[in-house]
């Protein structure tokens, strides 16, 4: 089961993982949030991040202070 976020708006986020390789051949995970399951998504919050929501109501997955 993906993890899912409401917003205050009542619209429900999916959270999403995908391995991307940068130009420099360096390799980089990036979080994303999506209106459905698709593939990479994940069932819980990684570690030492947390969610929050923007100004605009979009989720978005931060490192804990």
């Amino acid at each position: 089961m993906a993890y899912a976020f409401t917003n205050s708006k009542g619209n429900k986020y999916f959270l999403h993982k995908r391995d991307t390789t940068l130009k420099n051949g360096r390799t980089q995970t990036i979080y994303f949030f999506a209106k459905e399951v698709k593939d990479g998504s994940l069932d819980e919050v990684p570690t030492g991040y947390e969610v929050s929501e923007s100004r605009n109501g979009l989720p978005v997955l931060r490192k804990k202070q």
